[in-house]
């Protein structure tokens, strides 16, 4: 069949029509074929269980005789019913008294007449005689070939298949000659016309209209195209008319262009010098931007190694035995440092926020219990001032949620201390709820308040609301500006109400999705543990049997407090000033685990453990990094060089007792060698 001829109206009219009626056609036929199958199985139960009836009353005679001539007769007679390829009769002990079987038929189409009907059936009728009803005779067991009612189930189907596929056909055929001489031809004739027309004259031609096609479709298509030519003629005068009058105007054209287009090419100059100039601007913006990120990690590094060493003595000396004098100087200079600790790290969160290098975490953690906790560890600080701290969480709020659980306790922590600190009288309160899916936490106070001036400025780094706030509660005005920079990193919004002398209204919103796994502080410490590489295990407590350290670190200081701490915890302790001379340590002696420093001169720490991991003899010592670094990554590069764990200076007790008992090998032996 030919391409033209596949393009015709009428072809693709049939075709459309035929289609249509085929699948109708198609879905009639499943229909009826679908309600044959259905009667065929009534028809094959219906008549099975009538030969089975039939058969009942001399099949239990038999029984009741015990006649097996008879019943072979019985059975023979079963068997001439073409469906019929067992027939047997069983006493009350299922042994069988007589029985008739023959082959079952051969078909090709046999597999489908099984899949529809199943391959045979078995039925069983119970014998008794009249004279004995209570007394079971035994079963007649007629086994049924389904294939002879499948083969005329299939036969049928297969009939009104091809019937009505014919049908399809003709059909086709006859739609096929009467859109050909109603549709196709008068509008071949149409086409014909119109290919005679002449794009230097289409005026002058008009359309025949097709005979007995006056009054339809074709005729009113025909008419509008003359109409249509018409307009044709009258605008092809107007055009002409119109064609004289641009060329007088052609020459100012151009000269108008012209002039419009040194004027846009100078402005696209200025345009791209003011791009240029804004590019570079933003390439030195990022350059600094980098500039003192790095710095701040480098500067992160120096500054709070001599201040963990600071901190660290500090702790030493508080637990000697002291005056209360002393024991109050050395208390208030250590609360001083460790002030000054916690201004370092809310400037290098500010400055890992502006520069894009802050990591926020998405595991399961319980808001409610964040809360409590964040109210216990403020509760101290609200008593000292007699003031109240009330916690009023809605019974509603979900359990668990995915997000920063770190981060959500530090903006809340901020907005409890700023509302402690400011307030001397009344209290504060916590609010939580949950709607619309978002988390909603309320810190109210009845402080000292802000002015409307105020409120524009206590976001901004290093402000506070006016300098007289600075005089007298202190402080940097960094907290909330973390507050804000934590809160929009996580995509919610922190909002300020407040007025001078009656109190402050924090609202923070944050998008937190419900997490329905739960427990939430399991999953989500868990969740954590393995990404870092820890072990979920219970910690061990200490045990009397010391263990053997290796302490690679460079300051001084810092060696005298991490060997102090390690002694009161009943361990031995060998030093090492970097990489290199820890690795000679390891080579004459055996050590239980090692603690190392990540910054170190000849050898930092991150090159002598990849050194450590590459001999198989040590492929298993605890490596325990510890540092001073808080960046983003620094813990990452201490798990990838095949480091176990990560701590931070300076060193706590807690928390060195936790990772060695961690780390602790199962079963230490004694070992010999210096305190």
């Amino acid at each position: 069949m030919s391409k033209r001829f596949k393009q015709r109206l009428s072809y693709r009219l049939t075709r459309d029509t035929v289609l249509v009626a085929m699948a109708l056609g198609l879905m009639l036929n499943f229909v009826q074929i679908t309600l044959d199958y259905f009667s065929a199985r009534e028809s094959l139960e219906s008549e099975i269980h009538a030969l089975v009836d039939i058969s009942n009353s001399p099949a239990s005679q038999i029984a009741y005789n015990i006649d097996v001539r008879l019943a072979e007769e019985l059975l023979d007679g079963l068997l001439r019913h073409p469906a019929t390829i067992d027939a047997r009769i069983v006493d009350n002990d299922n042994q069988t008294m007589a029985a008739s079987s023959k082959s079952s038929p051969e078909s090709p189409y046999r597999w489908v007449s099984d899949l529809l009907f199943g391959a045979d059936r078995i039925f069983r009728q119970e014998l008794r005689v009249p004279q004995l009803e209570d007394l079971p005779l035994g079963e007649l067991v007629l086994t049924i070939d389904t294939y002879h009612y499948g083969a005329q189930f299939l036969e049928r189907a297969g009939y009104t298949l091809m019937s009505g596929l014919f049908k399809s056909l003709i059909l086709s055929a006859a739609l096929l000659m009467i859109f050909y001489f109603v549709l196709t031809r008068p509008m071949l004739s149409v086409i014909s016309a119109l290919s005679q027309v002449r794009a230097s004259s289409p005026e002058k031609v008009r359309l025949p209209i097709p005979h007995n096609h006056r009054e339809d479709e074709i005729g009113t298509m025909v008419g509008i195209i003359n109409q249509h030519l018409e307009a044709i003629d009258s605008s092809l005068a107007q055009l002409r008319h119109a064609e004289s009058a641009m060329k007088n105007y052609s020459a100012q054209l151009e000269q108008e262009v012209a002039d419009r287009t040194r004027e846009i090419s100078e402005k696209n100059q200025a345009l791209q010098r003011g791009n240029r100039a804004l590019v570079k601007a933003k390439e030195d913006a990022v350059r600094r931007a980098r500039a003192r990120a790095n710095f701040l990690a480098s500067m992160s590094h120096e500054i709070r190694t001599p201040l963990n060493g600071v901190l660290g003595m500090l702790g030493l000396a508080l637990e000697g035995d002291l005056d209360p004098a002393e024991r109050n100087r050395l208390e208030i200079a250590l609360n001083a440092g460790e002030s000054l600790l916690e201004l370092l790290n809310d400037i290098l969160d500010i400055s890992k926020v502006e520069a894009g290098k802050l990591s926020l975490e998405n595991i399961p953690f319980s808001v409610r219990r964040l809360i409590e906790e964040c109210a216990t560890l403020h509760g101290q600080q609200a008593r000292r001032k007699n003031i109240y701290l009330i916690n009023e969480i809605d019974p509603d709020l979900p359990e668990s949620f995915l997000g920063d659980p770190t981060r959500v306790r530090q903006v809340l922590n901020n907005l409890l201390s700023n509302a402690i600190k400011f307030t001397e009288e009344g209290g504060v309160r916590i609010r939580a709820g949950y709607s619309g899916g978002s988390l909603r936490i309320d810190v109210v106070d009845t402080g000292i308040g802000m002015s409307k001036e105020g409120l524009h400025r206590i976001f901004s780094p290093f402000s506070q609301a006016d300098a007289d706030t600075t005089r007298l509660y202190g402080g940097t005005g960094l907290g909330l500006t973390l507050c804000r920079q934590l809160v929009e990193r996580m995509h919610g919004q922190i909002l300020v109400d407040s007025r001078e002398g009656s109190g402050t209204h924090f609202t923070v919103t944050l998008p937190l999705p419900v997490d329905n796994a739960g427990p939430a502080d399991a999953e989500g410490v868990a969740s954590r543990n393995n990404r870092l590489g820890i072990t979920s295990e219970p910690l061990q407590s200490e045990t009397d049997q010391p263990l053997s350290i290796l302490l690679v670190e460079d300051n001084q200081v810092n060696q005298l407090v991490a060997a102090s701490l390690l002694k009161k915890l009943g361990h031995r302790t060998d030093h090492a000033e970097n990489g290199q001379k820890a690795i000679d340590a390891l080579e004459q002696k055996h050590y239980d685990m090692v603690l190392m420093d990540c910054q170190m001169p000849i050898m930092n720490g991150y090159e002598a453990t990849q050194r450590i991991r590459q001999n198989p003899d040590w492929k298993n010592l605890p490596i325990i990094a510890v540092t001073a670094n808080v960046m983003q990554g620094d813990r990452e590069n201490c798990l990838a060089s095949g480091m176990n764990d990560y701590i931070t200076k300076p060193y706590k007790r807690d928390e060195l007792r936790a990772v060695i008992n961690r780390w602790r090998p199962p079963a230490a032996p004694e070992h010999s060698g210096p305190a």
